[in-house]
């Protein structure tokens, strides 16, 4: 069975620009919509009642921030209660990283767990990325987790992450099922020389 690549080492395309601290994750995914058989069309309700309450000026409705595929978010982002659905809403909406002042720890790891890297950066520099973003919604965006940068433009700032999620979006452990899935052989083997799988 062929290995699966799931390395993130870089993560590009336009940015989106969501300001304001401690976002928890009830208005990320509003708890009505935690009734859900599977995550599909969670996308589609990220953010429901603020960007109702915005008519059509929240970032995610706005026109210039379709596609974005980075996310920029201030203090505390992810905080309350340890729903997946919010990082999966987020994923679902088309974002495949997120760069921040900081996160909420079970946040961070439910974006791990589904291959969105979150890298931390200064209240100086987020703002400065978000304000480059508003100012040339068009321009790509890059995160480089090899070398803890994201840029745009002449802008360039230093991101952070711990090491341990680091490795592992580098190497690509990140993914455990799929770590699982590529090696299917080994684990028929394994499963094979067990001898209370074959009790009847």
């Amino acid at each position: 069975m062929s290995e699966i690549n799931s390395q993130v080492q870089r993560v590009s395309g336009t940015g989106l620009p969501l300001r304001g601290d401690d976002i928890d994750t009830d208005r990320i995914i509003p708890a009505r919509f935690l009734r859900c058989v599977t995550f599909d069309g969670l996308g589609e309700y990220a953010f429901a009642d603020d960007r109702t309450q915005l008519n059509g000026e929240h970032p995610f409705d706005q026109a210039q921030y379709q596609g974005a595929k980075l996310l920029v978010v201030n203090r505390n982002f992810g905080c309350g209660s340890s729903r997946e659905h919010a990082p999966q809403a987020i994923a679902r909406w088309g974002i495949g990283a997120i760069v921040g002042e900081s996160f909420a720890e079970i946040f961070f790891s439910n974006c791990v767990a589904i291959g969105i890297p979150c890298v931390t950066a200064s209240h100086e520099d987020v703002l400065a990325l978000q304000g480059a973003i508003e100012a040339n919604p068009s321009a790509s965006v890059s995160l480089d987790l090899v070398n803890l940068t994201a840029a745009i433009g002449d802008l360039t700032i230093t991101v952070t992450m711990k090491e341990g999620p680091r490795q592992a979006f580098l190497s690509g452990m990140w993914d455990s099922c799929g770590q699982l899935v590529s090696q299917g052989e080994a684990v028929q083997a394994t499963a094979g020389r067990l001898p209370y799988l074959a009790w009847a």
